[in-house]
C-alpha cells in the first residue's frame, strides 16, 4: 500500500469516530487540503517535466520561447505558462528520401559496353561519320575544280584608281586665291573621289626669262612654302596624292621650255628642282612640251625620269611623271608615249571635232597598256569640258572620260559645268546655303544636279573592278542607218567574274540613235545604272540591247551580271 493510501484510510476513520462538529469542521477543511495537495502534486509534476526538458539540447530560437503574460483574471504574481528555462522545440516530421538516379557505374558501363550489339553499333557509326567527312571533302575538291579560276588582279598604280584633278590657276579656284584656300577645299574633292590633284605651277618663273627662272620658290601670287607643305600633309591625310606642275615657261609665250638654246641649261636646273620637291612630299611631276626637252637632251631627260619615277628611302612610293602635249593623232601620241617613257601622256587625241573616236580609242588600248592611258578633253590650259565639249554634252563627256580604260583628268570646275568666257582660268563657283531666287537659284540647282551625276559616276569607277581595270572591247553597231553609226559609240568592259558595263553615246545634236548591239558576249537585255537623260532612261530601267534606243547627245551606261 502506497503512502498516499494509508493517508486515505486514516482520514475516513478519523472521520467516522468525529462528532457531526468536528466533521463539520472537516469538510470545510477538506477542500483546502485537497487544494493542497493537489498543487503540491502539480509542484512535483513540473519539477519532473523541467528536469526532462532541462536535459534536451536549447537549440530553440527566440521564436520558439513563449512565456504566457499574467491572466487578466486575477492570476497570482509569478504564475507562468511555463517555467524558466523551459524550451518548445519544433521536431520536423519525417521527410521521405528523394530518390536520385546515380546511373551505371563504370564497372556497369564497361561489362555494358563490351556486349557485341554494341561494338557493332559504334563501329557502324564510325564507319558512317568517316564516310560522311569524306564525301563532304571529295565534294568541296570537286567543286574547286569545276568552278572557273579568278584571274589575278593586275597591278595598278595609284594615279589609275581614280580621277586626276587639275587646278592649273591657283587664285582663280580659291576664295582666299593662295594655296591656302586650296587647302581648305580638300574635303570637298574627297567627295568627288579625285585621287590625285594636280597643282599649278606656282614657282617664279617671269615669261620668256629663262635667266630668271627659279623653281624651287614659290610665286608670292600663289602663296608660300610652308602653305604648300601644309596643303600637302592634308591632301594625304584624304587619300589625296599630290602632284606639282613644273613646266619651265608657262606664262611665256617662246614655248614652255624657252628658246632651243636654254634647253639644256634648264632642264640642268630642273634635275636640282626635282629633288627639292620630291623631299617636299609631293607625288609626281607633270611638264608640258616633253617631246621637246626629250629630243633635244635626251641624257638630261632620261636623268629627270629616274630622278621622278625612282622610289628613294625617303619615299618608297612610285611617283609618277606627267607629259602633256598638243599632238591629237592617235598613231603620234602613241608613238610619243613610247619612246617618252611617261607614265601618263595627255593628248588632244579626244579634242572635238576630231573623227569617229572608236578608231583612236582601239589604236591606244591596243598598243599600251591601260594603266599608261590618260584621258581629258581640255588638259590645263586647253580649257575647260563644258566649253571644249559644248554644255550639252557635258554629261556625255563626263561619262565617256570616267568609263574609258585608263585615268580620267578633269579641269577644275568640269564637275559643274564651269564654261571658259573670256579666260581659260574663270573663278571657280562654290555654291552656299544662302537663298537665291530667279534664273541664279537654277544655275544653282543645275550645277549642284552636274556634280551630283559626276560624284556618282566617279565613285562607280572607284568601286567597280570592270569599270577600273577592266578589258576593253569596242561593240559594234549593226543598225542599218548609217547617220547612227557614225556618230554613236559603244563598248563593253569586263572584268573575271564581275559585272559587266555596256557604255552607249549617240553624239548626234538632233537625231536620235538605235543601236543594235549584238555580240556574244551581251546578254538579250541589261538594266540602265545611269543615264544623262533620266527621264528617257529611268535608273534600274530594262532595255533591249538588240534595240536601244538614244535621244540626241544622250548617254547611258548599262550593267547585267555574270553567267558563267
Amino acid at each position: 500500500m502506497t503512502t498516499e493510501e494509508t493517508n486515505v484510510d486514516l482520514k475516513e476513520m478519523e472521520t467516522k469516530d468525529a462528532t457531526p462538529k468536528e466533521k463539520e469542521e472537516a469538510e470545510d477543511c477538506a477542500p483546502v487540503a485537497a487544494d493542497a495537495d493537489a498543487t503540491e502534486a502539480d509542484v512535483s509534476e513540473a519539477d519532473l517535466d523541467q528536469e526532462e526538458q532541462e536535459k534536451l539540447p536549447m537549440t530553440g530560437g527566440e521564436g520558439d520561447r513563449a512565456v504566457e503574460a499574467p491572466s487578466a483574471g486575477g492570476a497570482e504574481p509569478g504564475a507562468v505558462g511555463e517555467k524558466n528555462g523551459s524550451v518548445k522545440l519544433k521536431i520536423p516530421e519525417d521527410e521521405p528520401e528523394e530518390v536520385k538516379f546515380t546511373g551505371l557505374s563504370k564497372e556497369e558501363l564497361m561489362r555494358v559496353a563490351g556486349t557485341p550489339g554494341w561494338v557493332r553499333t559504334r563501329w557502324a557509326l564510325l564507319v558512317v561519320f568517316w564516310l560522311g567527312w569524306l564525301g563532304m571533302l571529295g565534294g568541296a575538291v570537286l567543286i574547286v575544280l569545276q568552278a572557273p579560276r579568278c584571274r589575278d588582279l593586275p597591278a595598278i598604280n595609284w594615279w589609275n584608281e581614280g580621277p586626276l584633278y587639275q587646278v592649273g590657276d591657283i587664285q582663280a579656284f580659291s576664295d582666299t586665291r593662295d594655296l591656302k584656300g586650296v587647302e581648305q577645299k580638300i574635303s570637298s574633292l574627297s567627295q568627288l573621289k579625285v585621287r590625285g590633284l594636280v597643282l599649278g605651277p606656282v614657282h617664279v618663273a617671269p615669261a620668256d626669262d629663262a635667266m630668271s627662272l627659279r623653281f624651287e620658290e614659290v610665286s608670292s601670287e600663289t602663296g608660300s612654302l610652308e602653305q604648300f607643305k601644309s596643303l600637302v600633309q592634308a591632301a594625304h591625310k584624304k587619300g589625296i596624292s599630290v602632284v606639282l606642275d613644273l613646266t619651265p615657261n608657262y606664262q611665256g609665250t617662246s614655248g614652255p621650255w624657252f628658246s632651243n638654246t636654254s634647253v639644256t641649261s634648264v632642264a640642268e636646273r630642273l634635275k636640282s628642282a626635282l629633288v627639292f620637291w620630291m623631299k617636299e612630299g609631293v607625288d609626281g611631276v607633270q611638264l608640258s612640251g616633253v617631246e621637246r626637252v626629250a629630243a633635244v637632251v635626251p641624257t638630261l631627260w632620261a636623268d629627270i625620269r629616274a630622278i621622278v619615277q625612282n622610289g628613294t628611302d625617303e619615299g618608297p612610293d612610285k611617283r609618277v611623271l606627267i607629259g602633256i602635249t598638243e599632238r591629237s593623232s592617235a598613231e603620234e601620241v602613241s608613238s610619243l608615249l613610247s619612246s617618252s617613257g611617261v607614265d601618263l601622256l595627255l593628248s588632244g587625241v579626244l579634242r572635238p571635232p576630231a573623227a569617229d573616236p572608236s578608231q583612236s580609242l582601239q589604236l591606244l588600248y591596243s598598243s599600251h597598256s591601260q594603266s599608261q592611258l590618260a584621258w581629258s578633253l581640255g588638259g590645263p590650259a586647253g580649257g575647260h569640258l563644258a566649253s571644249v565639249g559644248g554644255a550639252a554634252l557635258l554629261r556625255l563627256h563626263q561619262l565617256l572620260l570616267l568609263t574609258l580604260p585608263g585615268t580620267p583628268v578633269f579641269n577644275y570646275g568640269d564637275e559643274i559645268g564651269l564654261m571658259d568666257e573670256d579666260t581659260k582660268f574663270p573663278r571657280m563657283l562654290w555654291d552656299s546655303e544662302e537663298e537665291l531666287n530667279g534664273t541664279l537659284q537654277e544655275e544653282r540647282v543645275e550645277r549642284l544636279s552636274l556634280r551630283r551625276f559626276f560624284r556618282t559616276l566617279s565613285e562607280l569607277r572607284v568601286k567597280e573592278r570592270s569599270l577600273m581595270f577592266g578589258d576593253f572591247l569596242l561593240l559594234s553597231n549593226s543598225s542599218s542607218s548609217s547617220s547612227s553609226s557614225s556618230s554613236s559609240l559603244a563598248f563593253l568592259r569586263v572584268w573575271d567574274q564581275s559585272e559587266r558595263y555596256v557604255a552607249a553615246f549617240n553624239f548626234a545634236a538632233s537625231e536620235s540613235a538605235v543601236l543594235q548591239l549584238v555580240d556574244a558576249a551581251l546578254p538579250p537585255q541589261a538594266v540602265v545604272v545611269l543615264s544623262t537623260n533620266s527621264s528617257a532612261l529611268p535608273g534600274d530601267s530594262s532595255v533591249d540591247l538588240k534595240e536601244l534606243r538614244l535621244g540626241p547627245q544622250q548617254a547611258a551606261l548599262l550593267r547585267f551580271p555574270y553567267t558563267g
